[in-house]
């Protein structure tokens, strides 16, 4: 059949009515969406143990470079301080002032990019750092007056970076330092030489899934053992710290998964025991004698899907619990009974009608909590306020619109409340339960996410951001 340009005219009109009809129909089934996935809290992680398979030989590598003697006698042994409450009596008077807005520097250095904090222990700064260029989980010892790095050991790890890599502050005893990496690798090194002791890969030896952003969780040194939470197919456990054997197990039928919470420890009549906040719930697992690992209690009303602040734990058994994202507060009440332990729930506040906390956890003073509101405060938003211990629905008072501190860590030192803000700013507030008072602060440098837990000893105060960690001496000068 011959085309004619004729014929053509014709058929185009019903050509084009065709490809319209087509197209309407594939504009209405398509899916934009089909391949997109909900951006949740907790569901941007890049890379997990559980995604590769490394034979990761834990303290592999080593290298010294110095050593200093220093006769400095204080420390920070530990994420939150030796008794786990991020509060200090100083060795030292501090200052809480910053003539011509300017503190003494003593010494700075560029770290790979995380949030881990840092442990003191007699003259020297520990912290677990993250280097790019060898790929390495990289355990650094520094002195803590000339900044100077002293050793270092270190193992090779892929990790990718996701808001950071390093998260974790070590735990640090007269003859040891025990360190958790962002991907669940444990290890154990003599404090002073840096000698390897041992190491676990809580992934393949417990089944662990590292959570999302990595592993925060900060170990536990306790009488010699290291108390760890890896979930998997046990919800705690306590290494000897010298040998590296496992003391005890707890079970973990429930399934709970590791969070970035920490073990808290805590003497509830009498009794010694560890609290932990899972993926899952919180539990109480006794501490020491012959029921060491033996679960006392658990709750599953506290079940957050991403939990990074800890459990603060008060004399008269009451548990509050917080976290970000929405997820707001509880308050808990631990009974006992015959030597047997239960726990309820007292209350649940939503963000903004009560205390609540995204990444730090509460400070608690002579009977009140104090801590940094999260984003969802609605008017308290970043706010640092105090409210009474037995009801965090009570604001006793609150830092003001005009003094908000973001994500930053806070601890108490010499009787003042010391907060570093997201962008390194420290502020200084009198330690009061009864009122608000700002009394200096002090821009440090241009940071970013300044959010690692602060550490003070001899007078000295060692604080990071992303990318940076710096030591300033807070001495008051008299």
């Amino acid at each position: 059949m011959k085309f004619s340009w004729g014929n053509g005219i014709r058929v185009l009109p019903v050509a084009i009515a065709v490809v319209a009809v087509v197209a309407l129909f594939w504009w209405i089934l398509w899916d934009p969406t089909s391949k997109w996935t909900e951006s949740v809290p907790g569901k941007d992680a890049a890379l997990t143990s559980a995604s590769v398979s490394e034979n990761v030989k834990i303290g592999a590598f080593f290298k010294r470079m110095g050593q200093e003697k220093t006769a400095l006698t204080g420390t920070w042994t530990r994420f939150r301080g030796a008794n786990s409450d991020n509060i200090k009596q100083s060795e030292v008077p501090l200052t809480d002032q910053f003539p011509g807005n300017k503190a003494t520097i003593c010494w700075e250095v560029e770290l790979g990019e995380g949030h881990s904090g840092a442990a003191i222990y007699k003259g020297l700064v520990y912290v677990l750092d993250y280097d790019e260029a060898q790929k390495a989980d990289m355990l650094r010892c520094f002195s803590l007056v000339s900044g100077k790095e002293q050793w270092r050991r270190w193992y090779t790890i892929q990790v990718k970076r996701n808001h950071g890599m390093s998260r974790t502050v070590p735990a640090v005893t007269e003859n040891v330092i025990v360190t958790m990496g962002p991907r669940g690798h444990v290890m154990c090194v003599d404090r002073v030489s840096g000698d390897f002791k041992w190491g676990k890969d809580l992934v393949k030896e417990f089944g662990t899934e590292v959570p999302l952003w990595y592993t925060g969780q900060c170990p536990l040194i306790e009488n010699n053992v290291a108390i760890l939470a890896p979930g998997g197919k046990a919800l705690l456990i306590g290494v000897d710290c010298a040998t590296g054997k496992v003391l005890w197990e707890t079970p973990n039928p429930d399934k709970w998964k590791m969070s970035h919470s920490s073990i808290m420890p805590y003497t509830f009549k009498g009794k010694k025991m560890f609290v932990y906040a899972a993926v899952g719930g919180i539990c109480g697992v006794a501490a020491d004698g012959p029921d060491a690992g033996k679960l006392l209690w658990k709750t599953s009303d506290f079940n957050k899907s991403v939990v990074a602040p800890s459990p603060v734990c008060m004399p008269d058994g009451s548990i509050f619990m917080t976290a970000g994202y929405g997820a707001g507060s509880m308050q808990f009440q631990l009974k006992e009974s015959g030597g047997s332990y239960s726990i309820e729930k007292k209350m649940t506040l939503k963000p903004g009608d009560g205390l609540a906390c995204e990444q730090q956890t509460p400070l608690l003073i002579d009977g009140y909590l104090i801590g940094i509101m999260p984003k969802d405060g609605k008017t308290l938003r970043n706010q640092l306020v105090c409210v009474k211990a037995s009801d965090p629905t009570k604001v006793v008072w609150k830092s003001g619109s005009d003094r908000q501190f973001g994500l930053g860590p806070y601890l108490v030192a010499d009787d003042k409340i010391y907060i570093l803000n997201d962008d390194a700013t420290l502020h200084v507030v009198r330690k009061s339960v009864t009122g608000f008072e700002h009394l200096s602060k002090v821009k440090l440098f241009d940071g970013a996410d300044a959010w690692a837990p602060l550490a003070v000893a001899d007078g000295y105060m060692v604080l990071r951001d992303s990318k940076k960690m710096m030591c300033i001496d807070l001495r008051l000068k008299r």
